[in-house]
């Protein structure tokens, strides 16, 4: 079938259960070609090609509401519902979100970029419609980890005590980036594998289709069926909820997924259809993947599974960067303990759990567990690292204001993917960190510039008897293979262009710094570059001495203006009374969409060649 040419899902009302597994195999293929070419989610949707059609088989959408947590697996969403022809922009600027987004589609009822919010919008969507006395049908698509965070079960506790009509497809494939932890993971693993209810399942279907009338026995005792699987499935985990459970059902298999669907819909209670898929179905490279290399790529080789662009030799990821750093720290104090919510494999600490098993803990798609695990270290002596991305770490801000810094605990934040991201776009953005963090008091917030800085600042952070929160972008550093530590005090900034008498000075913090003052160099700039390595607390004897020059002072972010380093240093010269001329380059009041970073940086004129022409401009 020629993809580009569907325009909606009602074409697949028409199709037979052979055409319906014929068009399941072109899209398997046609996925693993566009995104081997532009880079994105490929396990995940590779899981759910059969189980989204089948979805939109059988509901009725757009008025029927269908949609999936997170939402990096809507792939085959966007295929079926007429956007094939736009693949190839995918996650580029000016194409397609790699997200579900309710500006492209009719389709779309739903967005986020995060786990776990899918129950709660769809307990809000039912309450709203049983007022309006509607009767469409809400169907959010929810994987294993998701399921599992506190969010989620909080929703199920809501949704079962108000016996709200949804259809919640769980979607199982025992992981969720990476493989899933906990009670929570082993106990839906002991539904899946239920050998008492799977054995008799089996074997009465067997005994039936022997006989001559069996195919329409099997449909006739459906409700016997029901009560015979009750004690097997009903009194576990979902029917202590009040969720009706159908499953588990093959996710690979349409017509029962469709005879599950239909099934459901008769249902007048909230039920759960339990469908076991494989992540990465139809590739070899992604359905062997246990760790989640495969869950976000970038393009690669189809038939060696091997990427198109390798990391130079004289450079490391950020994330390795700081993996490498803490796990030396590790081998020289048995004291410090590393904690990571569900991303061990993308904030490079695989090999760092391998290593100190007994020492590394995974806590799930628990962002607000893993600060407060870690508080609860901190008390009892030990020091903690905490990897976790930007844009993740919002989800604990609570546990960051109240527990962290009001008691001060020594725990050390690796923020991971911080400022732009590029591809992933607005809800993966790690621009706000720097905003939220800066308003806590008794906190230590800093970046490095190159990896040796960033080295020593990881040293001084696990020596803090503060919280301390470094942060490090997408993307690779040179690498420093010297044992050297910088020695600096916590709030002291540096010189990297010192002018005897500058025209102009510039503020900056992280990787942009280096390729300033290479600029500034090579152009005789007379211009002074200072490295605002701490945004908390700043260097303020150095601001105010800058401050009573009257030369005009240019703070450069790739963070929000809001709230961030420039906001501070615009306070204290009002509380100093110093009349200084300081501009703020940042991002606006606004979220940025997706493309890559040279792209994006154009777009928010925050390229280095707008803020030369700017200061060139203004002296």
């Amino acid at each position: 079938m020629d993809l580009k040419k569907i325009e909606n899902p009602r074409f697949l009302k028409d199709l037979s259960i052979q055409e319906l597994n014929d068009l399941a195999a072109d899209i398997r293929t046609f996925l693993i070609e566009t995104v081997s070419k532009t880079g994105g989610h490929l396990s995940s949707n590779l899981g759910v090609v059969e189980l989204t059609i089948a979805l939109h088989y059988c509901f009725d959408t757009p008025r029927d509401k269908v949609f999936f947590d997170v939402g990096h697996q809507c792939y085959v969403h966007k295929i079926l519902t007429g956007r094939a022809s736009q693949m190839s922009s995918i996650r580029q600027f000016g194409g397609i979100a790699g997200f579900q987004k309710r500006i492209e589609s009719e389709y779309d009822c739903f967005e986020a970029g995060h786990s776990s919010t899918s129950l709660p919008f769809a307990l809000g969507m039912a309450v709203s419609r049983d007022l309006d006395g509607d009767d469409y049908e809400i169907v959010p698509v929810i994987g294993d980890g998701s399921l599992s965070s506190g969010l989620s079960l909080e929703a199920l506790n809501q949704i079962g005590y108000q016996k709200k009509n949804m259809i919640i497809v769980f979607n199982d494939n025992n992981m969720s980036i990476s493989k899933n932890v906990g009670v929570f993971a082993e106990n839906i693993s002991r539904i899946r594998i239920s050998k008492g209810y799977n054995k008799l399942k089996d074997t009465i279907k067997d005994l039936l289709k022997r006989g001559k009338n069996g195919e329409s026995l099997i449909n006739s005792i459906h409700n016997a069926k029901e009560k015979i699987k009750e004690p097997f499935i009903n009194s576990s985990f979902f029917g202590e909820f009040g969720f009706y459970y159908i499953g588990p059902v093959d996710g690979h298999n349409i017509k029962d997924l469709i005879d599950a669907f239909d099934i459901a819909k008769k249902k007048d209670m909230p039920v759960v259809v339990h469908c076991l898929t494989k992540k990465g179905k139809g590739y070899k490279y992604a359905e062997e993947d246990t760790l989640g290399k495969w869950h976000g790529i970038g393009s690669f080789d189809i038939k060696t599974g091997k990427p198109l662009s390798a990391t130079p030799d004289n450079e490391v990821s950020y994330s390795k960067l700081v993996a490498q750093c803490v796990e030396k720290e590790m081998a020289e104090n048995a004291d410090i303990v590393a904690i990571t919510p569900a991303m061990m494999y993308g904030s490079s600490l695989n090999h760092l759990f391998s290593k100190y098993p007994d020492r590394c803990f995974d806590v799930g798609i628990s962002e607000d567990l893993a600060i407060d695990f870690a508080c609860g270290m901190a008390l009892n002596n030990k020091k903690p690292f905490v990897s976790v991305y930007s844009s993740f770490l919002q989800r604990a801000y609570d546990q960051l204001n109240h527990d962290v810094a009001r008691m001060k605990l020594p725990v050390l934040v690796g923020i991971d993917r911080c400022s732009l991201v590029g591809q992933d776009g607005e809800t993966h953005h790690g621009v706000f960190d720097v905003s939220f963090l800066r308003s806590l008091p008794n906190i230590i917030l800093c970046e490095g510039k190159d990896a040796k800085e960033i080295k020593s600042l990881i040293h001084q952070g696990f020596d803090s008897q503060l919280p301390f929160f470094i942060r490090y972008p997408r993307g690779n550093v040179i690498k420093d293979e010297s044992d050297e530590l910088l020695k600096f005090n916590v709030g002291e900034w540096e010189y990297l262009v010192n002018r005897d008498d500058p025209d102009a000075y510039i503020i900056s913090y992280g990787n942009d710094l280096l390729m300033m003052q290479k600029i500034i160099e090579e152009n005789n700039f007379n211009y002074s570059l200072i490295n605002a390595r701490y945004l908390k607390p700043i260097d303020e004897k150095m601001l105010i001495e800058i401050g009573n020059k009257q030369k005009p002072i240019f703070v450069y972010t790739v963070d929000m203006i809001k709230g961030g380093l420039g906001d501070d240093i615009l306070e204290l010269y009002a509380s100093n009374d110093i009349k200084a001329d300081v501009r703020i380059l940042g991002i606006p009041d606004q979220f940025v969409t997706h493309g890559s970073l040279s792209e994006l940086k154009q777009m928010l004129s925050l390229d280095l060649n707008t803020l030369f022409e700017m200061i060139e401009k203004s002296i």
